[in-house]
């Protein structure tokens, strides 16, 4: 089991996301120096595809039904990769805005490890039931417009809603949120947003 599992869904290096990130760990490693940490570049890990055996032994988990050879073998792939997250005591989420949402291979992710008996319960008396439960969540976002209320922005944010709605619907309710933005179009306001960001997060460290 890992203290903290560090999930990084940008692909750049001079990601805003990844920086303030940065800024926590070396927080938390300060207060934590026996902490174990773990880090999942999505951009480098090998998920497996989502369809095919692996879809089909999802659905015969829900129909109460026995898998294939083929289905148990694609379901062992799923399972390893829930398993990382499972183990986590806490997670760490790197997150840049793209297109409005998050990027596809968060998406992909999600989707892998959003699987019934795993992460996630249903039965028609109490309805779906997460079972990540006692975990706490970091969020750190990053996006090129300007999502503040009061900001004017005519743009939805499909971002933050879709990660914060997921993690509580695998049981996971204590959830810190940060946010870099806008990271185009105005240094004074990205310097800002990023200051207020990094003290943030370097007090959330002391207790995460």
């Amino acid at each position: 089991m890992s203290d903290l599992l560090h999930i990084q869904a940008s692909p750049r290096a001079q990601s805003h996301s990844l920086a303030i990130a940065g800024d926590f760990l070396a927080a938390w490693r300060a207060a934590h120096p026996d902490g174990e940490l773990d880090t999942l570049d999505l951009w480098a890990e090998p998920l497996p595809r989502f369809d095919g055996a692996t879809l089909d032994a999802k659905y015969a988990i829900l129909a109460k039904q026995p898998h294939s050879p083929t289905q148990a073998q694609a379901w062992r792939d799923v399972e390893a990769v829930v398993a990382r997250f499972a183990a986590a005591r806490r997670v760490l989420f790197s997150v840049p805005m793209w297109n409005f949402g998050v990027p596809y291979v968060l998406k992909h992710y999600i989707d892998i490890v959003t699987q019934p008996t795993l992460t996630f319960s249903f039965s028609p008396e109490q309805g779906y039931r997460g079972l990540l439960r006692g975990k706490r969540a970091l969020v750190v976002y990053a996006s090129g417009g300007d999502y503040l209320p009061g900001s004017g922005n005519p743009r939805p944010d499909l971002q933050k809603p879709f990660v914060e709605t997921w993690l509580r619907f695998v049981g996971i309710d204590d959830i810190a949120t940060v946010a870099v933005q806008p990271t185009i179009g105005n240094p004074a306001l990205l310097a800002a947003s990023a200051a207020q960001a990094r003290e943030r997060v370097r007090g959330l460290a002391r207790d995460f």
